[in-house]
């Protein structure tokens, strides 16, 4: 074994990670007493650089997307990373810490011997998170993996912020895993049934699965309007990677893009057409972007963000309908306006894919109805989108991407004979013009605002509470206290704790 001397004892502080340069890679020291560890120095997920993410509470927290991995293993507790750190070996010796060149083997986990089949329908967050679990955690059964899409298992989220503004062809959508280490496990096709009682799938082929255990993870559908001029060509949702590519097609040659909605994926969509240069307007029923989740004075800061950059609001309207001979080339708005359009994309929401899974419960909105376990049914459980579930004592459904992958690991886990119930932060990041913003919790019955830098500057932390409770931290800048309060929140946290958390966390 190759060692290289990297670094003094004496110079590496405690619980804090430091970033060295080898030769062969960059690599990250963790110090716990005279202990040091070293792992790969940026987080399997998106490349972020783990040094500038926090220790807590034993766990290493990634600075953008809030993945944890354990610091004494290295291995993954929290998505979206769904691998470990790769670990290297390391010697103390009269103070002077060497690194080998050469990863630690990881051991492969104690195969749970197991004659049973296991199914997960969806290969999106939440599915791809189920099965690297269960194949993290061993299970040695039969296991089937059902998507529609031929080519699944990508990173969603770079569609709305990458693809549509050219940075990041269709085709280079960053993977979710390894595909050499699941390729045995993919079945592309559609499923037509799901039979709860009889613990049976049936295709829309006409192929059949019974199984023992089965994970519904078939996320949303993005809804079209049904309103004249609808099916005019480059009029578009946007939710997979082969609408990305289209829509990227369509702006390349087009002027004016007219956006329906501001969801997140509506606005994330503006600022990435605006930034290849379009005209872009978004329409809109609302006066202030994102109210409901992030409250008026951020959702009226994003909307100036937008208008400073260019993009045009059209709010308290609605579309009337799409004009144009064979592909759109005007909106008429309820207004009476009428907008130029070489394509339009609708930002309008989606509905849960769920109308194949019988002898289920439904809520009102066609989501499945789970306990706090994601339990359906005897051997039927789901995750993502399509699920609402008790989350303190209350019943919620909430579409986030990190969300829907930590479900599916909750989901997993319980398939394999554990009754864990989700208690963890939901977490989720909006991109907007280069600025990150990140909102950790689930804001419902907050009533106390306090807002920490400057919001119009985009550097800021607000804290969402309900009374001095505090339900929910949106930032901008400031992901270092962000990624500590992801484990703190775990706990309630008053106002006051969480202020002067936030005071001694630099960002």
């Amino acid at each position: 074994m190759n060692l290289r001397i990297v670094a003094r004892l004496i110079n590496l502080p405690e619980n804090r990670a430091v970033r060295v340069q080898t030769a062969a890679h960059p690599l990250l020291l963790l110090r716990i007493g005279n202990q040091v560890r070293a792992f790969q120095a940026d987080c399997p997920h998106a490349g972020a650089p783990l040094e500038d993410g926090v220790i807590c509470n034993g766990h290493l927290i990634c600075p953008w997307h809030k993945a944890a991995f354990a610091v004494d293993s290295g291995a993954v507790v929290e998505p979206p990373a769904l691998v470990g750190l790769r670990q290297y070996p390391v010697q103390v010796n009269a103070g002077v810490v060497s690194v080998g060149d050469q990863p630690i083997a990881p051991e492969p986990p104690a195969p749970r011997l197991d004659a049973r089949c296991f199914a997960v329908i969806g290969a999106g967050a939440a599915g791809t998170a189920a099965v690297a679990t269960l194949r993290r955690e061993g299970f040695a059964g039969r296991l089937l993996w059902i998507d529609r899409e031929a080519n699944p298992a990508y990173d969603r989220t770079a569609l709305s912020k990458f693809v549509i503004s050219g940075e990041m062809a269709a085709e280079d959508t960053p993977p979710l895993l390894e595909e050499h280490s699941f390729a045995d496990l993919g079945i592309h096709g559609e499923v037509k049934r799901l039979d709860a009682a009889a613990k049976c799938i049936e295709l829309v082929d006409g192929r059949r699965f019974d199984y023992d255990a089965a994970q519904v993870a078939s996320g949303g559908a993005a809804q079209p309007l049904d309103i004249p001029g609808a099916v005019l060509s480059n009029v578009f949702v946007l939710r997979s990677r082969d609408d990305a590519a289209r829509i990227a097609d369509a702006a390349q040659s087009g002027a004016c893009a007219v956006i329906i909605g501001d969801s997140f994926i509506g606005l994330e969509a503006a600022s990435a057409l605006r930034q290849r240069g379009l005209v872009v307007q978004v329409v809109s029923r609302h006066e202030v972007p994102l109210a409901a989740q992030l409250g008026r004075r951020i959702g009226a800061a994003l909307r100036q963000l937008h208008e400073d950059n260019g993009v045009i609001f059209h709010s308290n309207t609605e579309p009337e309908r799409f004009d144009g001979h064979g592909a759109v080339s005007t909106v008429l708005l309820k207004n009476g306006k009428r907008l130029a359009a070489d394509l339009v994309l609708m930002g309008v929401g989606v509905k849960p894919a769920t109308a194949f899974v019988h002898g289920v419960s439904r809520t009102d909105d066609q989501s499945l109805s789970a306990d706090a376990q994601l339990q359906l049914a005897p051997g039927l459980w789901a995750a993502g989108d399509n699920v609402t579930f008790a989350w303190h004592q209350q019943p919620v459904r909430i579409e986030h991407w990190r969300l829907a992958q930590q479900l599916g690991v909750l989901a997993a886990r319980n398939m394999l004979g554990d009754a864990q119930a989700f208690s963890e932060v939901p977490f989720f990041w909006t991109y907007h013009f280069g600025k990150t913003f990140e909102v950790l919790g689930h804001a419902q019955h907050w009533n106390r605002l306090h807002l920490v830098g400057d919001l119009q500057r985009h550097t800021f932390i607000a804290l969402l509470c309900r009374d001095d409770q505090v339900e929910t931290v949106i930032a901008c800048q400031y992901q270092q206290a962000m990624a500590r309060l992801s484990r703190r929140m775990r706990q309630p946290l008053g106002k006051t704790e969480a202020l002067e958390l936030i005071r001694q966390t630099r960002h």
